[in-house]
């Protein structure tokens, strides 16, 4: 396994640059836009702009890969990602941040699709599961190394952004001196939404729930600390126990998810989530010894629930309908993801910062109550297709479906 891993060094090294240069970006732009006078709602907009790029870089990602090959896809990505922060830092603007962070989100995009087809092609039947995992390590680990880091400088000067583009031109030098083969372009499987909702309703709505709830705290959570009084050390602090509450869990939620109905489990992490999303819009601003373990808990339970969603979902599909099934999820999840910033940051205009969690307790609520009566209008199906939980990235293209341990039956199929 030791050579396995050495032999893919270089695109878990780049992964692990970008993905750090990503956690800091990700907490500096709502902070620096909050301390710049930004009005929530361009702060919501800024957010639906990057997620709204990253749906359409899923679609162009593997026309641009069938076009110019995975080096130069990434290398492209790579200098975007770059350009955009450093025009961020030289120009504070808000209309210019949204299209900015759209076109990030464009590259991420198709960053994420290099690095996961590159490795999904390097991966076999036998050693799928362990590279999966080391990618899912190497991505959490990095997101919360680069959220720590922007407790290193003033997020008012330029040296967080220049950091962040040091990172993001870094990430080209391990992918461009591989000497691994390129491999073949990504496809983009048939897509049937509403034929997976009649099949699945608690996994298709709990990916949209996803979507609304924690694309906002991704985006907005930095502003609610900063308004409680955390200084730039404490957010990084902040952020970095909200992304390790999620890490930690997902694997032992999800083994416990194998052995009884996966709907239980997500009413009641969405229950769980409802209740910390309370206790933080209502004792968040009492004491930093507060907020971070109600933070900590609400990560553990409010980040699994995509995890969670695709693997019920896939419990109800044949194996055959595997990638397209973790496909369509992920689009679901990812159109939802455009909307969610900018609803939360209407919703924070008016009520104040807190009620980020007033809006994503009343998103699980609703989940949870949907989960519960399709509890009790259906029995467990789910036993003939039943597979092993697997953890999901923080951030996936189409790409991860093909990746994921679980399509390996699937694509030896075809």
């Amino acid at each position: 396994m030791r050579k396995q891993i050495l032999a893919i060094g270089a695109i878990l090294f780049s992964t692990a640059l970008y993905i750090v240069g990503n956690g800091l970006i990700g907490v500096l732009i709502p902070v620096r836009a909050h301390l710049d006078g930004f009005s929530n709602l361009a702060l919501g907009i800024i957010g639906s702009a990057y997620f709204a790029g990253f749906v359409i870089g899923c679609f162009a990602g593997p026309r641009l890969l069938a076009r110019v090959g995975h080096s130069r896809t990434f290398a492209v990505g790579a200098g975007i990602s770059a350009a955009t922060v450093l025009l961020q830092s030289m120009f504070v603007s808000e209309f210019l941040w949204i299209v900015l962070r759209g076109a990030f989100g464009l590259a991420a995009a198709s960053i994420y699709m290099v690095i996961e087809s590159w490795l999904n092609d390097r991966a076999t039947n036998e050693n799928r599961g362990r590279i999966f995992s080391t990618y899912l390590t190497v991505n959490f680990a990095s997101l919360i190394v680069g959220q720590m880091l922007f407790g290193t400088a003033n997020p008012s000067s330029f040296a967080l952004f220049s950091l962040a583009a040091v990172l993001y031109a870094l990430c080209l030098i391990p992918m461009g001196l591989t000497q691994l083969p390129q491999p073949h372009a990504a496809h983009v499987p048939s897509l049937r939404p509403l034929h997976l909702f009649s099949v699945s309703p608690v996994g298709v709505m709990g990916c949209i729930a996803v979507g609304f709830a924690n694309s906002a705290v991704w985006t907005l959570a930095p502003v609610y600390a900063h308004a409680h009084g955390l200084n730039k050390g404490w957010i990084a602090v902040f952020m970095s126990v909200f992304t390790l509450g999620g890490a930690l869990i997902q694997l032992p939620l999800g083994r416990w998810s194998d052995r009884i109905d996966r709907r239980i489990i997500i009413a009641g992490i969405c229950v769980l989530a409802c209740a910390a999303g309370i206790a933080l819009a209502t004792f968040g601003g009492a004491h930093r010894w507060t907020i971070l373990p109600l933070i900590g808990v609400f990560g553990a339970v409010a980040l699994p629930l995509y995890g969670m969603s695709v693997a019920h979902a896939n419990d109800r599909i044949s194996r055959q309908s595997f990638v397209e099934t973790s496909a369509t999820l992920l689009l679901i999840n990812s159109l939802a993801s455009v909307f969610g910033p900018t609803v939360a940051a209407l919703i924070m205009g008016w009520a104040g910062t807190q009620a980020l969690f007033y809006y994503t307790a009343a998103i699980h609520a609703a989940m949870a109550s949907f989960a519960i009566l399709r509890i009790s209008l259906r029995h467990d199906a789910s036993g003939v297709h039943r597979e092993p939980y697997e953890p999901q990235p923080q951030q996936s293209t189409l790409a991860t479906a093909e990746f994921d341990p679980r399509s390996t039956e699937e694509t030896s199929a075809a």
